[in-house]
Protein backbone atom coordinates (compact mmCIF):
# COMPACT_ATOMS: atom_id res chain seq x y z
CA UNK A 1 0.00 0.00 0.00
CA UNK A 2 1.42 3.57 -1.09
CA UNK A 3 2.23 5.58 2.31
CA UNK A 4 0.60 9.24 2.24
CA UNK A 5 2.87 12.05 1.05
CA UNK A 6 5.27 13.70 3.78
CA UNK A 7 4.60 17.40 4.01
CA UNK A 8 6.96 19.48 2.16
CA UNK A 9 10.32 20.52 4.29
CA UNK A 10 9.65 24.41 6.11
CA UNK A 11 10.70 27.20 3.47
CA UNK A 12 12.62 28.39 6.62
CA UNK A 13 14.59 25.28 8.17
CA UNK A 14 16.12 27.08 10.95
CA UNK A 15 13.00 29.44 11.73
CA UNK A 16 10.80 26.09 11.97
CA UNK A 17 13.36 24.23 13.77
CA UNK A 18 13.16 26.72 16.63
CA UNK A 19 9.57 27.11 16.77
CA UNK A 20 9.56 23.04 17.86
CA UNK A 21 12.19 23.34 19.76
CA UNK A 22 10.11 25.54 22.10
CA UNK A 23 7.48 23.47 22.65
CA UNK A 24 9.80 20.59 23.33
CA UNK A 25 9.16 20.31 27.47
CA UNK A 26 11.75 22.62 29.01
CA UNK A 27 14.43 20.46 30.82
CA UNK A 28 16.28 21.34 34.02
CA UNK A 29 19.77 22.93 34.16
CA UNK A 30 22.16 20.65 35.22
CA UNK A 31 25.06 21.68 37.56
CA UNK A 32 27.48 20.14 35.68
CA UNK A 33 27.88 19.81 31.63
CA UNK A 34 24.69 19.33 30.03
CA UNK A 35 25.50 15.56 28.31
CA UNK A 36 24.44 15.37 24.54
CA UNK A 37 25.07 12.52 21.73
CA UNK A 38 26.47 13.90 18.12
CA UNK A 39 25.42 11.28 15.63
CA UNK A 40 26.09 11.81 11.90
CA UNK A 41 25.39 8.75 9.30
CA UNK A 42 29.17 8.36 8.07
CA UNK A 43 28.41 5.69 5.05
CA UNK A 44 29.19 5.90 1.55
CA UNK A 45 28.81 9.26 0.07
CA UNK A 46 28.43 11.49 3.66
CA UNK A 47 31.97 12.47 3.41
CA UNK A 48 31.39 15.83 2.16
CA UNK A 49 28.61 16.20 5.11
CA UNK A 50 30.77 14.68 7.37
CA UNK A 51 33.42 17.64 6.83
CA UNK A 52 31.18 19.94 6.92
CA UNK A 53 29.97 18.51 10.51
CA UNK A 54 33.29 18.56 11.76
CA UNK A 55 33.51 22.49 10.70
CA UNK A 56 30.56 23.38 12.38
CA UNK A 57 30.04 21.07 15.46
CA UNK A 58 32.07 24.22 17.35
CA UNK A 59 28.75 26.10 17.23
CA UNK A 60 27.13 23.54 20.02
CA UNK A 61 30.05 24.60 22.12
CA UNK A 62 29.81 28.51 21.48
CA UNK A 63 26.64 28.45 22.15
CA UNK A 64 26.79 27.13 25.57
CA UNK A 65 30.02 27.96 27.05
CA UNK A 66 31.54 25.36 29.62
CA UNK A 67 28.05 23.55 29.69
CA UNK A 68 27.89 21.24 27.57
CA UNK A 69 29.64 17.55 27.14
CA UNK A 70 29.86 15.64 23.69
CA UNK A 71 29.69 12.35 22.34
CA UNK A 72 30.17 11.41 19.07
CA UNK A 73 28.62 8.62 17.74
CA UNK A 74 28.33 7.37 13.99
CA UNK A 75 27.46 4.45 11.68
CA UNK A 76 29.58 3.45 8.60
CA UNK A 77 30.59 0.09 6.35
CA UNK A 78 29.42 -3.60 7.42
CA UNK A 79 28.24 -3.31 11.35
CA UNK A 80 30.55 -0.74 12.26
CA UNK A 81 28.72 1.48 14.90
CA UNK A 82 31.24 3.59 17.12
CA UNK A 83 30.46 6.28 19.83
CA UNK A 84 33.47 8.04 21.79
CA UNK A 85 33.72 9.45 25.71
CA UNK A 86 32.01 12.75 26.54
CA UNK A 87 34.09 15.91 25.84
CA UNK A 88 33.61 19.63 26.78
CA UNK A 89 35.73 21.50 24.24
CA UNK A 90 35.12 21.53 20.20
CA UNK A 91 38.94 20.75 19.51
CA UNK A 92 38.37 17.08 21.27
CA UNK A 93 35.34 16.60 19.59
CA UNK A 94 37.51 17.87 15.73
CA UNK A 95 40.26 15.93 16.33
CA UNK A 96 38.34 12.57 16.95
CA UNK A 97 36.12 13.31 13.85
CA UNK A 98 39.27 14.23 11.55
CA UNK A 99 40.65 10.63 11.16
CA UNK A 100 37.27 9.41 10.63
CA UNK A 101 36.56 8.58 6.91
CA UNK A 102 32.85 7.23 5.20
CA UNK A 103 32.35 3.92 4.22
CA UNK A 104 29.79 2.23 1.90
CA UNK A 105 26.74 0.53 4.29
CA UNK A 106 23.00 0.26 5.37
CA UNK A 107 21.83 2.92 7.59
CA UNK A 108 21.79 1.73 11.93
CA UNK A 109 19.62 4.35 13.14
CA UNK A 110 18.19 1.83 15.24
CA UNK A 111 21.32 0.80 16.58
CA UNK A 112 21.89 4.03 17.45
CA UNK A 113 18.83 5.14 19.31
CA UNK A 114 19.77 1.63 21.61
CA UNK A 115 22.68 3.23 22.44
CA UNK A 116 21.42 6.25 23.33
CA UNK A 117 18.97 4.38 25.38
CA UNK A 118 21.72 2.61 26.90
CA UNK A 119 23.87 6.16 28.09
CA UNK A 120 20.24 7.74 29.15
CA UNK A 121 20.23 4.61 31.45
CA UNK A 122 23.38 4.87 32.92
CA UNK A 123 23.65 8.76 33.71
CA UNK A 124 21.00 11.66 32.75
CA UNK A 125 21.14 12.60 28.94
CA UNK A 126 19.78 15.94 27.80
CA UNK A 127 19.31 15.56 23.99
CA UNK A 128 20.48 13.47 20.98
CA UNK A 129 21.12 15.21 17.48
CA UNK A 130 21.13 13.05 14.88
CA UNK A 131 22.62 14.37 10.82
CA UNK A 132 21.54 11.92 8.19
CA UNK A 133 20.07 11.56 4.74
CA UNK A 134 18.61 8.07 4.85
CA UNK A 135 16.87 5.24 6.35
CA UNK A 136 16.91 2.26 5.06
CA UNK A 137 15.38 -0.06 8.09
CA UNK A 138 11.69 -0.77 9.11
CA UNK A 139 9.66 2.05 10.77
CA UNK A 140 8.31 0.81 13.63
CA UNK A 141 11.28 -0.64 15.48
CA UNK A 142 12.75 2.84 15.23
CA UNK A 143 9.55 4.79 16.59
CA UNK A 144 9.02 2.76 19.21
CA UNK A 145 12.67 3.08 20.37
CA UNK A 146 12.63 6.87 19.75
CA UNK A 147 9.65 6.67 21.95
CA UNK A 148 11.03 5.19 25.04
CA UNK A 149 14.07 8.09 24.67
CA UNK A 150 10.88 10.54 24.96
CA UNK A 151 9.45 8.60 27.95
CA UNK A 152 13.42 8.98 29.93
CA UNK A 153 13.32 13.02 28.52
CA UNK A 154 16.14 12.73 26.04
CA UNK A 155 14.30 14.51 23.18
CA UNK A 156 16.18 13.69 19.61
CA UNK A 157 17.00 16.74 17.16
CA UNK A 158 16.83 15.40 13.75
CA UNK A 159 18.64 17.42 11.04
CA UNK A 160 17.82 15.84 7.56
CA UNK A 161 20.09 16.36 4.51
CA UNK A 162 18.54 16.25 1.24
CA UNK A 163 14.29 15.33 0.89
CA UNK A 164 13.79 11.77 0.34
CA UNK A 165 9.98 11.80 0.96
CA UNK A 166 10.37 8.28 2.47
CA UNK A 167 13.45 9.08 4.83
CA UNK A 168 11.65 12.48 5.52
CA UNK A 169 8.39 10.23 7.37
CA UNK A 170 10.84 7.99 10.14
CA UNK A 171 13.14 10.77 10.41
CA UNK A 172 10.35 13.20 11.50
CA UNK A 173 8.79 10.42 13.30
CA UNK A 174 11.79 10.16 15.19
CA UNK A 175 11.33 14.01 16.34
CA UNK A 176 8.16 13.23 17.03
CA UNK A 177 7.52 10.14 18.91
CA UNK A 178 11.25 11.58 21.37
CA UNK A 179 9.87 15.18 22.01
CA UNK A 180 11.96 16.43 19.80
CA UNK A 181 12.44 18.22 16.14
CA UNK A 182 13.10 18.13 12.64
CA UNK A 183 14.68 20.15 10.39
CA UNK A 184 15.70 19.60 6.88
CA UNK A 185 19.03 21.18 5.57
CA UNK A 186 21.34 21.36 2.04
CA UNK A 187 24.66 21.88 0.54
CA UNK A 188 23.26 24.81 -0.58
CA UNK A 189 22.75 26.64 3.07
CA UNK A 190 26.16 26.69 4.42
CA UNK A 191 25.04 27.85 7.64
CA UNK A 192 22.04 26.08 8.63
CA UNK A 193 23.72 22.62 10.38
CA UNK A 194 25.95 25.59 12.46
CA UNK A 195 22.17 27.39 13.11
CA UNK A 196 20.60 23.97 13.98
CA UNK A 197 23.23 22.65 15.68
CA UNK A 198 23.71 26.07 18.25
CA UNK A 199 19.39 25.51 18.50
CA UNK A 200 19.69 22.17 19.51
CA UNK A 201 22.94 22.94 22.37
CA UNK A 202 21.14 25.70 23.51
CA UNK A 203 17.99 24.03 24.11
CA UNK A 204 19.72 21.22 25.49
CA UNK A 205 21.04 23.75 28.02
CA UNK A 206 18.87 25.86 28.90
CA UNK A 207 15.51 25.80 26.96
CA UNK A 208 13.87 29.00 25.59
CA UNK A 209 15.69 31.47 27.62
CA UNK A 210 18.89 30.10 25.89
CA UNK A 211 17.35 30.17 22.58
CA UNK A 212 15.75 33.54 22.97
CA UNK A 213 20.05 35.01 23.76
CA UNK A 214 20.80 33.17 20.02
CA UNK A 215 20.84 35.91 17.21
CA UNK A 216 17.32 35.81 15.25
CA UNK A 217 15.46 33.76 17.98
CA UNK A 218 13.85 36.63 19.67
CA UNK A 219 11.18 37.13 16.90
CA UNK A 220 10.25 33.64 16.92
CA UNK A 221 10.05 33.28 20.57
CA UNK A 222 7.93 36.25 21.18
CA UNK A 223 5.05 34.61 18.54
CA UNK A 224 4.97 31.06 20.37
CA UNK A 225 2.19 29.95 22.69
CA UNK A 226 2.51 27.29 25.26
CA UNK A 227 4.76 27.15 28.61
CA UNK A 228 7.52 28.65 28.68
CA UNK A 229 10.68 28.20 31.07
Amino acid sequence: MAQPPVPAPPRNAVAAFLQKAASVPALRVAPSPARLIFAVDATASRQPTWDRACHVQAEMFAATPGRLAVSLAFYRGHGEFMATPFVTDASALAARMSGVECRGGHTQILRLLRHTEAEAARERLHALVFVGDAVEEERDPIWRAAARLGARGVPAFVFQEGDDPGASEVLRGIARHSGGAWAPFDHRSPRALADLLRGAAAYATGGREALARLPGAAALLAQLQGPGR
